[in-house]
């Protein structure tokens, strides 16, 4: 009876201490800038995204995506001088394919004024490098 009662009393004790679990989450300082920026890549995303399939056709068989967090803003600058609503904005991006797995870098410039948005120049700097895909991904490449 004492061997029963020791049995329940130690399974009771583990199922209780594993039971319970203390985490902390630890959330990133939202800036005003970063929603700035943030905003700005949800509006110039598709006009990314159309030249994706233009730059990687060559070196891919399927067109990669962009995701807002994979965007660099290198510069921004006014063309016209202080309160003109004429902008230069240049932009590092990293496409990604499958499981996020980058597949090049590359450089867009902008410009952006009350009526439109202009593609000034797609600068490709870096291409699929072959070491950073896994096996059985290795067939997207184009040799």
């Amino acid at each position: 009876m004492t061997k029963r009662i020791i049995v329940i009393f130690l399974v009771l004790t583990a199922l209780l201490q594993a039971g319970f679990c203390y985490g902390e989450i630890n959330k990133p300082d939202e800036s005003r800038e970063l929603q700035f920026q943030d905003m700005l890549m949800l509006f110039l995303l598709p006009y990314i995204d159309e030249q994706l399939p233009q730059i990687y056709a060559p070196l891919l068989t399927q067109t990669p995506q962009l995701y807002p967090y994979f965007v660099d803003v290198i510069n921004v600058e006014r063309v016209n001088g202080f309160r003109k609503f004429v902008f230069l904005i240049t932009l590092e991006v990293v496409p990604t394919v499958g499981p996020h797995i980058p597949v090049g870098r590359d450089r867009f410039t902008f410009e952006i004024s009350t009526d439109k948005v202009k593609l000034i120049s797609v600068k490709h700097l870096k291409g699929p490098n072959k070491d950073d895909f896994p096996p059985n991904y290795l067939d997207i490449l184009i040799n």
